[in-house]
């Protein structure tokens, strides 16, 4: 039987994996799942501890880890946008309150000797501007926005702390995730799920982004599919750095438009209309192409098609 513990849990993501391990997940036997994050709504469960408050907090920390967890999703986080607007608060609560958890996790394992794994949601922000014409997993990481950075850094640090044997760590580095909701979450790559979600709705949409942007999108289902994968991967199969970049979809913002009239018919074209950002586009909306071979080789998958992703976005989706 397995104790999990779920930082972030009451995001976007958090929520979904939440739900995903409750509902039962074979290679992870659910004992105990702590859930942590300022703000959860999530739904009563024998097995779920809903935890309100920051990762940043030691009280908080310390109560999340009363019982030593088996697995941790690290998934609190301050995002791209409001990273750089906010960098005292990015700092505390992406790489402070990080090296903190780390820390408590160690002195468990000195006292426990119980090596928990650990899945640390990267993120594709560690490729920095000038963007190179092709990806693949020797392109040299070089990032250029402060959430990047603090990504970066903790991919260094999980890998050193899982050779010392302290955790049993994996940093999976995640492309845009879609179609978030209209909620604020300092994420300046937002406009992708804002794309299909307004359209898919039926609502005019104005795009940061030109029909030629280029995205790395998956949805959200396969993303939860994606870090529970992670989570149950034998440790003596990752790589020496404990991170790769998961496959994900390379489209064209032109490409998502003809898949939304293939699925709700051509007048969602009428509904678009492109007021370019520069501020947007260099970084979150010229993606190259990509070569996830390790990622691959480990067993994961990005969404099927382009259409199967639409309707993985759509309201109710599994």
């Amino acid at each position: 039987m397995t104790r999990i513990l779920v930082t972030g849990a009451g995001g976007f993501v958090g929520q979904a994996l939440v739900r995903r391990l409750l509902a039962g997940v074979d290679a992870l036997p659910l004992t105990q799942l702590v859930a942590v994050d300022l703000a959860l709504d999530l739904p009563a469960h024998p097995r779920l501890t809903q935890l309100r408050g920051s990762v940043a907090d030691d009280a908080v920390r310390a109560q999340a880890l009363a019982a030593p967890p088996d697995v941790v999703f690290h998934l609190a986080a301050i995002t791209s946008g409001q990273a750089e607007r906010e960098f005292e608060l990015g700092l505390t609560v992406n790489l402070r309150a990080t090296l903190a958890l780390f820390e408590d996790l160690r002195r468990q394992h000195a006292a426990t000797g119980r090596t928990p794994r650990l899945v640390q949601t990267s993120s594709i922000g560690v490729f920095g501007l000038p963007l190179p014409p092709h990806i693949d997993d020797a392109t040299p990481i070089v990032p250029t926005m402060s959430y990047g950075a603090h990504k970066r850094m903790l991919e260094i640090l999980l890998a050193d702390y899982s050779r010392r044997g302290w955790i049993d760590g994996r940093s999976p580095r995640l492309p845009s995730v879609v179609a978030r909701p209209g909620l604020p979450n300092g994420a300046l790559s937002a406009f992708a799920s804002d794309l299909i979600r307004e359209l898919a709705a039926g609502r005019s949409y104005e795009s940061p982004v030109d029909a030629e942007g280029t995205l790395w999108l998956l949805s959200l289902p396969a993303c939860v599919e994606a870090l529970i994968h992670a989570a149950c991967i034998d440790g003596e199969r990752l790589p020496a750095t404990r991170a790769w970049t998961l496959p994900s979809l390379h489209v064209s913002v032109a490409e998502v438009v003809a898949a939304l009239m293939r699925r709700f018919g051509v007048e969602v074209s009428q509904r678009l209309s492109y007021a370019p950002d520069p501020a947007i586009i260099p970084q979150f909306a010229r993606w190259p192409s990509v070569d996830t071979a390790l990622a691959r080789s480990l067993g994961f998958v990005p969404d099927p098609s382009l259409d199967v992703l639409i309707e993985r976005c759509l309201p109710g989706a599994a």
